[in-house]
């Protein structure tokens, strides 16, 4: 498992292992949850209250699943770390924070000042997402 090179939370990192969603349901004591691109992460919805971590796996560069299951899960409500683990890329790191992932653990650590410029590349943004920035259209018209 990659450790996490960025994490963006001021509470106390978890440190149990994700276990998958199909056991996740069996323990009632399991606080970490790992989503894989075939799972369905409004399987875990009836669940987010008590779970502190979801580390969505991304094996492959190429896709994007874990993009919806964030964008879901933070709409849902969940207020945990959403950690995005593999595959991560410094051109899409800043598009993943956009999405709702605040934990990041590269399978091949990033170069700090590439992911910093990452981050701030783009003063305003067009869509709506759940980082709580304003689209440039809604600030230009209320």
């Amino acid at each position: 498992m990659a450790d996490v090179q960025f994490r963006f939370r001021n509470d106390e990192p978890v440190g149990d292992p994700g276990v998958t969603v199909d056991a996740f349901g069996e323990q009632s004591n399991a606080s970490a949850v790992r989503l894989e691109p075939g799972d369905d992460a409004r399987d875990l919805l009836p669940h987010l209250d008590r779970i502190r971590l979801i580390e969505v796996n991304f094996p492959v560069f190429g896709d994007g699943r874990g993009y919806s299951a964030a964008r879901i899960l933070r709409e849902a409500g969940y207020g945990g770390e959403l950690r995005a683990v593999g595959e991560v890329l410094v051109d899409q790191i800043a598009h993943m924070r956009r999405c709702g992932f605040d934990a990041f653990a590269p399978e091949v650590p990033l170069d700090p000042a590439d992911a910093e410029a990452a981050f701030a590349r783009y003063g305003d943004v067009y869509q709506p997402t759940t980082d709580g920035r304003a689209p440039i259209w809604q600030l230009r018209h209320g």
